[in-house]
């Protein structure tokens, strides 16, 4: 009992005490002064560089797009078929009859893709035709002429190490990204989905990310020089080197697709050796013909190949070592330079047996 006691008499006076002396966060804020928002300082002009980067993005933003891929998949519980999103990346227009320019590797292994334009309008695209050696590929939509403005082509066969250069893309989905950098380096070579090498890359530090794949590289003056189409990083994001195909390249491949919905690359009908057989014979640059079709191009043309003997030994035969005047050094510099004619073209063809030298003219075949 005198335990109760003393409890209540301990909680009585704490309560006095609390009463007499209430906690600070329990007494009332004293009413604050009126405040002010802070004066606004006006800003000078926007530099001649600022105004570009708008101007650029404004001028070129309409032409590029969005897309989107799709997968088509049944129900498990009717016959129903729908589509469900699987990746997106980017585009550019390429005329008013709307082909859309992007890379082959966006909307491989899918079933189909809807391109979104810059005022959010949505159209199914058909693919025209794809280049995977050169991870290119032309899209059409059915959208009125005026939505569908031609991106300015430039040229990138003089592009400078150092130039300004802009990317418009979609970034992890979100469209009508702006970035800015410049052209890190020239004649960079990346890998195909394919494995065929790409030559001639532009390399530039403008933030390149997943989703900007298909977009555009432009110069200050808005042209297209490059299709961005990788990007280097161990992290999956951007770190400042990104790779665009140059728009020459793009230029001579994209109008053979929209024509024919693929390259068609003649043939010479040879075939040729890897090239750890020229370093075991001591052949040196070239490439070494070990076959050559009967009837064929090449054959007609009066190439031998190489042969080994019944007792083993090498018979030497004809190393290409140019097509026209540009110096071939292995089997990929072959198949770009037939890239680069048509069919019954006549070129002119430098080989070289053993120590002699002579060059040939050969007519270009159908492919099979």
């Amino acid at each position: 009992m005198p335990f109760l006691l003393l409890g209540f008499l301990f909680g009585a006076g704490f309560y006095w005490l609390i009463a007499r002396n209430p906690p600070a966060a329990l007494s009332p804020a004293p009413t604050p002064a009126a405040v002010q928002a802070r004066a606004v300082t006006a800003r000078a002009d926007l530099s001649d560089f600022e105004r570009n980067n708008i101007e650029v993005f404004r001028a070129v933003s309409p032409s590029v797009v969005n897309i989107t891929t799709v997968e088509h998949m049944a129900s498990l519980f009717s016959r129903r078929i729908t589509e469900v999103p699987r990746g997106t990346g980017s585009g550019f227009i390429w005329d008013a009859d709307g082909h859309v320019v992007t890379n082959f590797h966006v909307i491989q292994n899918s079933d189909g893709a809807r391109v979104t334009l810059a005022d959010q309008s949505s159209y199914t695209a058909k693919l025209v035709g794809a280049f995977p050696d050169r991870d290119l590929a032309v899209l059409q939509i059915e959208a009125p002429k005026d939505r569908l403005p031609p991106i300015i082509v430039g040229a990138s066969e003089n592009l400078v190490v150092g130039q300004a250069v802009y990317a418009i893309g979609n970034p992890f989905g979100l469209d009508q990204t702006l970035t800015t950098g410049i052209v890190s380096a020239l004649d960079r070579e990346i890998e195909s989905v394919t494995r065929r090498a790409i030559r001639g890359v532009i390399q530039t530090d403008a933030a390149i990310n997943p989703g900007n794949s298909g977009g555009p590289l432009l110069d200050s003056a808005g042209r297209l020089i490059g299709v961005n189409t990788a990007i280097y990083s161990p992290s999956g994001g951007s770190a400042g080197i990104g790779f665009a195909i140059p728009v020459d390249e793009v230029n001579r491949i994209v109008p053979r697709l929209i024509k024919d919905g693929r390259v068609t690359r003649p043939t010479m009908g040879v075939s040729a050796a890897p090239p750890d057989f020229n370093e075991s014979l001591g052949l040196g640059k070239g490439l070494a013909v070990v076959g050559v079709e009967t009837g064929g191009p090449a054959d007609k043309a009066g190439l031998t190949p190489f042969k080994r003997e019944r007792t083993g030994g090498i018979v030497i035969g004809d190393m290409i070592i140019a097509i026209g005047d540009v110096e071939i050094g292995n089997f990929d510099d072959m198949l770009d330079q037939m890239e680069r004619h048509q069919p019954g073209d006549k070129v002119g063809v430098k080989v070289r047996r053993g120590d002699k030298e002579r060059t040939i003219e050969v007519t270009l075949g159908e492919p099979e």
